[in-house]
């Protein structure tokens, strides 16, 4: 008799119950020492207001899904991939240095394991977004990652974006991304995140393998980055 684990099986009812196309997410947070304080809170507010305003959306709520993954000290999948009505954001808490390679790797590799029972489910997705956040450089070796994004950006295989906090280092950020990293303006995170919001918003609304185009974080009364 075949064995069946028990993710499968909770995957398959979870799909099953809600078989729309689903737009997948991981927010990777740095976490570390550094962004105590106004930033963490900013965040950890913007976090909120981001679940809320996909709630707010019936179809994006059933659509999007969002992970979250630190790296403060250590890597940390904190929140496996969920849609907005069962996202409870965690309360994040700054600790240790930055082990941004190692949160990029286990970014990665979450949404590899997500389109595959997706497959496994016959359940639709839209290209994957990797949403990193960091007001610092990694001190770990991050290097060996560098071709894994660049890859699977030039193959469509997921967006890889990359906004600096203040203290980033946005030269480092420029040879992990294809596309160019954004400054946070201060710390708008709530903007940050209404943006995120209404793109995602935009494209659940679309059909799998659909161009949308997205707001341009820069400019108007609702801009939050900086080039």
């Amino acid at each position: 008799m075949d064995q069946v684990s028990a993710d499968s099986v909770f995957s398959a009812v979870e799909f099953a119950e809600n078989p729309e196309p689903r737009v997948p997410c991981v927010l990777l947070v740095d976490t570390s020492t550094s962004m105590q304080g106004p930033p963490i809170n900013e965040l950890n507010s913007g976090l909120a207001a981001y679940r809320d305003e996909l709630l707010a959306d019936p179809l994006a709520s059933k659509r999007v899904e969002v992970a979250i993954v630190t790296f403060g000290g250590h890597v940390e999948r904190k929140t496996e991939f969920t849609t907005a009505a069962n996202f409870d954001p965690p309360t994040l808490q700054p600790r240790g240095g930055t082990p941004m390679g190692q949160g990029i790797r286990t970014a990665l590799d979450m949404i590899e394991e997500r389109k595959n029972a997706y497959r496994e489910n016959g359940i639709g997705y839209y290209r994957p977004w990797i949403f990193m956040i960091t007001d610092g450089e990694p001190n770990d070796h991050w290097k060996p990652i560098v071709s894994r994004v660049h890859t699977g950006e030039q193959t469509k295989a997921f967006c890889f974006f990359a906004v600096g906090v203040e203290g980033a280092n946005m030269e480092i950020l420029g040879e992990i991304c294809v596309r160019k990293p954004l400054w946070l303006d201060g710390l708008k995170f709530r903007e940050l995140f209404s943006w995120l919001s209404n793109s995602q918003q935009a494209v659940s609304r679309s059909s799998p393998g659909d161009e949308v185009p997205l707001e341009d974080p820069t400019s108007g009364p609702s801009g939050w980055a900086q080039i």
